[in-house]
């Protein structure tokens, strides 16, 4: 018998650039209609849409939203859907305002200002939103109620419930340190953003190494190393680029005034100062690397995504399907909390509408962005960016002046033709819907 050597499989030849680079077709077709979507817009207003400025105002806008929606992917994946998270977000919204407006002051006797108000009040958002989530979860998991019917009876009753609690009035002001989670009341300025960058591009390039390696230690085909290279300058342009913009928004000559002031200075002449990276934009990154963590390497995300797949052959095997529903929608309401604290510090306070139609946004920023309403598919990536581009056309339509009613009006066939869409696209690819 004579020994051989084994050869690894050699690299296929890639027929063009696109193949070469591996890129998602789809995730690069909704990043073209959101450039065009942004040109055509920016074009329509005399280049206002692509201003620092507006672009700083756009960011901050979608993080509620987007939040969300990395959370409905996961719903939505296992085959379920989430009505209530509107009506969610209020309720956690109505508890953080009280906890900090009227709670803590009268039960702990804590003055204005005190350090504990914003920690204590965020806990309590939280536990809510996970503890309603899982809630919701048993119910759909272990009671065997039809998720579209549980959360549309949350969308009623969670609504209400934050009206009751605050009697129906607005909550606020709210605490100065629960602001920094709004945006321009909380920013890191322009040197932590560049350095956040930095590291940023770093940690990304790094990560696409280790990917390479990890391929090559499994003899899987890889790309070219040009191939490689240019995807890690893509990747780096993107995120220093983002951070270029953000820091080209000054702050207002005013405020820096009164900023200096406060800590008893007097402004030097010409002196300017950039907003730099929001701290919700900065918990939206937070929030998609951990999400996309628990989706890609954690045994939590396989096991979602084998139940979306396939949910009889799933529980065959072992996963318990009722208990990872519960898990799903706990992870949900976490979101939701997570949302409610954004949404409300941008705001400065708690209204009885926060929150409203914000389920429908939700559902058609996972769903615009990839996500299968038939289970199985979906990226936490996709999603943000179809929160972004929903945004977008909204932001855009308001500042050509195009009234509400005619705003939903287009998002509504929006969405339905990105669905129809996807539809086409993976049938093409023969992937199952």
């Amino acid at each position: 018998m004579t020994d051989t050597a084994r050869v690894p499989a050699a690299t296929p030849q890639k027929r063009n650039l696109l193949e070469a680079l591996e890129v998602d077709t789809r995730l690069l077709g909704m990043i073209g209609a959101f450039v065009v979507l942004c040109l055509v817009f920016n074009f329509i207003t005399d280049g206002r849409f692509l201003t620092p400025r507006n672009i700083f105002n756009l960011t901050i806008q979608t993080v509620s939203v987007a939040i969300m929606a990395t959370g409905m992917v996961f719903v939505i994946v296992t085959r379920h859907i989430d009505l209530s998270v509107g009506s969610l977000l209020a309720t956690c919204s109505a508890f953080m305002a009280m906890t900090q407006t009227v709670w803590m002051p009268q039960i702990l006797g804590l003055g204005l200002g005190h350090w504990a108000l914003t920690p204590g009040a965020i806990i309590v958002g939280l536990i809510v939103g996970t503890a309603i989530g899982a809630f919701n979860g048993w119910l759909v998991g272990y009671k065997t109620i039809p998720a579209f019917i549980v959360t549309l009876g949350g969308l009623l009753v969670w609504r209400n419930v934050a009206w009751y609690l605050t009697n129906g009035q607005t909550i606020g002001p709210l605490d100065q340190t629960f602001l920094l989670f709004g945006g321009t009341n909380g920013t890191l300025g322009e040197t932590a953003s560049w350095i956040l960058g930095a590291v940023a591009s770093v940690a990304a390039v790094l990560a696409l190494l280790a990917a390479r390696r990890n391929k090559i230690a499994h003899e899987f085909p890889v790309k070219p190393v040009w191939a490689e290279a240019a995807l890690a300058a893509i990747v780096v342009g993107a995120i220093l680029g983002f951070v270029a913009v953000l820091n080209a928004y000054d702050i207002p000559e005013n405020r820096l005034r009164q900023m200096f002031a406060a800590r008893g200075e007097t402004m030097p002449e010409g002196y300017t100062a950039g907003y730099g990276l929001p701290i919700s934009v900065l918990m939206l990154i937070v929030v998609a690397v951990v999400m996309t963590v628990v989706a890609r390497k954690t045994r939590l995300g396989r096991y979602i995504f084998a139940t979306g797949g396939n949910p009889d052959a799933a529980e065959l095997s072992g996963i318990n399907t009722r208990l990872l529903t519960v898990k799903v929608f706990a992870i949900m309401g976490f979101l939701c909390g997570l949302s409610a604290i954004v949404a409300s510090s941008r705001l400065t306070f708690h209204s009885n509408d926060i929150g409203t139609l914000d389920e429908l946004r939700v559902i058609a920023a996972a769903v615009i962005g990839g996500t299968a309403l038939s289970g199985g598919i979906g990226t936490i990536y996709g999603a943000i960016l179809g929160a972004l581009i929903m945004q977008s056309l909204q932001s855009g339509m308001a500042m050509v002046g195009v009234d509400a009613p005619f705003q939903n009006i287009v998002v509504g066939l929006v969405l339905v033709t990105a669905v129809w869409i996807d539809i086409i696209y993976r049938k093409r690819m023969g992937i199952r819907t």
